[in-house]
C-alpha cells in the first residue's frame, strides 16, 4: 500500500506534485499548531504596510481544518490539477504554471476590490483564504477543456463534464458550505479560459502569453521517437506495396 503510495506521487507532475506537497504540508502543520494560520491568511494592511509579502502565497496553501471539505478539494487538487497539467499542458510546464499566477493574481484582485465595494466589502472581508478558489478554477479550466465526458455524482445522477463546476457548487451550498469561495474560483477559471482560448481564436491576438523567464526556467523539449538506424532504409512491408 505504502509503495503504491509512494508510486502515484512520484508519477505526478512537477507543478501538481508541488502545489499538492505544500497544501498538506502547510494544512497538517497548522492543524498540529505548528504553524499559526494567523501568520497566513489574506491581509493587505500587512502586505502594504508592514510588507508581509509571503502573505500573497500561503493564503493559497491552507486549506483550513482537515475535514471532509478538506478531503474533497485535495481530491480536486490531485485529479484535476494533474489532468490538465498531464494533458492539456503537456510538454508546457511554463504555461500551466503561468495559468496558476494568473489565477491566483485574478482571485487577489477581485477580493481587494470587492473589499473596496459598499454593501460587498463586508462579503469580501471574510474571503482570507484562497486555495478553494484557485483549487475551483482548475476544476473549471478542466470542464471547459473536455466538456463531453460523461461523469456521474456519488451514483445518483450523470452529467457531462461541462456541468462538472456547477454540480460541485450546488453540492456545496447543500451542504451548508460557503460558495463565494467556489464561485470566485469559477469567475477566474472563465476569465483564463477565455483570454487563453477563446478570445485568440476571435481575433488571432494572445493577450496571455507566458513570459520567456518562466519559460526559462521549465525547458519542455517535445517528444521525439527515434528509428532505429536499420530500419531507416527498409523497404515497405509488401502488403502495403500492394495495396489498391
Amino acid at each position: 500500500m505504502a509503495q503504491a503510495v509512494e508510486e502515484w506521487y512520484k508519477q505526478m507532475p512537477i507543478i501538481t506534485r508541488s502545489y499538492l506537497t505544500a497544501a498538506v504540508v502547510t494544512t497538517v502543520g497548522c492543524s498540529l499548531e505548528i504553524i499559526s494560520p494567523y501568520n497566513l491568511y489574506l491581509n493587505p494592511t500587512l502586505v502594504v504596510k508592514q510588507y508581509q509579502f509571503w502573505r500573497l502565497v500561503t493564503n493559497f496553501l491552507y486549506f483550513r481544518k482537515m475535514d471532509l471539505d478538506f478531503l474533497f478539494h485535495m481530491f480536486f487538487l490531485a485529479r484535476y490539477c494533474k489532468l490538465l497539467e498531464e494533458n492539456s499542458f503537456r510538454g508546457k510546464t511554463a504555461d500551466f504554471l503561468y495559468m496558476l499566477l494568473f489565477g491566483a493574481t485574478v482571485l487577489t484582485g477581485i477580493v481587494l476590490i470587492g473589499g473596496m465595494i459598499p454593501y460587498l466589502s463586508v462579503s469580501f472581508s471574510k474571503i482570507i483564504f484562497l486555495s478553494n478558489s484557485l483549487t475551483f478554477m482548475m476544476v473549471y479550466v478542466w470542464s471547459k477543456q473536455n466538456p463531453y465526458i460523461h461523469m456521474s455524482f456519488l451514483g445518483l445522477f450523470t452529467f457531462t463534464a461541462a456541468y462538472l463546476p456547477w454540480v460541485l457548487l450546488g453540492f456545496s451550498i447543500l451542504v451548508g458550505a460557503s460558495a463565494w469561495g467556489d464561485f470566485l474560483g469559477m469567475i477566474a477559471g472563465h476569465a483564463y479560459y477565455f483570454l487563453a482560448f477563446v478570445y485568440p481564436r476571435m481575433t488571432d491576438r494572445r493577450p496571455l502569453r507566458t513570459p520567456s523567464f518562466l519559460k526559462a526556467l521549465f525547458a519542455d523539449e517535445p517528444v521525439v521517437i527515434a528509428r532505429p538506424e536499420d530500419l531507416r532504409f527498409a523497404h515497405a512491408p509488401f502488403d502495403e506495396i500492394h495495396q489498391d
